[in-house]
């Protein structure tokens, strides 16, 4: 198909935006950088969206939050049908959501495994399988994968969560393919982030400290630090790149030339 040139207008402005993971960290700040840019945005969780929607809300950007379990097939169709009985398509999709294991190799097991294989890896694949036919209604999608750094990292635990992230990166790459109707993917990487998530797990402080040394930018990541390079890739100026993981690190990693 022949490519349209993005309009000039840099923004999210009129666009739909789904958000998983909104409710605190990462997917709390992109869903609050993704309303500032103008975009509507549908945020689902597990957990209570009323503190994102606040925030949205201040941004006077549209606002619709789904409390479900985006690890069931049926809860995902559920997301999809609100979405398009809503706003008739989707542009955008952000896929946060994640749990972390903190378990060794001779600890974990398949219960535990499936656990984060399903949240972190299963349920991105059920909700592009559920959102690509609304992207395709318009001709134009943008998918945002986030991924980890640990899947660079030499580290004795965090085994299925690292397994699902890399997994996610493949994911990725696999819906380069709708380029051709308009839809492209890329995912981010970031460093290590103080979220609640990080501390629920109980990463000491010092673990922090070493993160920081092995950075060019010398300070912890916030969530707001992502915010900027999902935008981007959120954008229709992004229509050139796709299949890409992109390190958002503070220049802890670089990528070969």
């Amino acid at each position: 198909m022949e490519e349209k040139l993005p309009s000039s207008t840099v923004g999210h402005r009129g666009r739909i935006a789904v958000v998983t993971g909104a409710a605190r960290g990462l997917g709390r700040a992109i869903a609050q950088g993704l309303a500032g840019a103008g975009a509507t945005v549908v945020g689902v969780d597990l957990l209570d969206l009323q503190e994102t929607g606040q925030l949205v809300n201040k941004n006077g950007a549209g606002w619709l939050p789904i409390q479900t379990d985006i690890s069931s097939e049926t809860q995902v169709d559920v997301i999809a049908n609100q979405v398009l009985s809503r706003f008739g398509r989707c542009d955008i999709l952000i896929n946060c959501a994640g749990v972390v294991d903190g378990k060794t190799w001779d600890e974990l097991d398949f219960a535990a495994w499936r656990r984060v294989l399903s949240i972190n890896l299963d349920s991105q694949f059920l909700m592009c399988k559920a959102i690509v036919p609304l992207m395709k209604l318009n001709s134009y999608g943008r998918i945002v994968n986030i991924t980890s750094s640990t899947v660079k990292a030499v580290m004795p635990t965090q085994i299925a969560y690292r397994v699902s992230k890399m997994g996610l990166i493949g994911l990725t790459r696999g819906l380069a393919s709708l380029g051709d109707v308009g839809i492209t993917a890329n995912a981010v990487t970031p460093s290590l982030t103080k979220t609640e998530l990080t501390v629920g797990v109980g990463i000491p402080e010092e673990r922090y400290a070493v993160f920081t040394q092995a950075q060019s930018i010398k300070r912890i990541a916030t969530p707001e630090d992502l915010v900027p390079t999902v935008l981007f890739l959120s954008s229709a100026e992004s229509y050139w790149v796709t299949g890409q993981a992109f390190s958002a690190d503070g220049g802890a990693s670089f990528g070969l030339p």
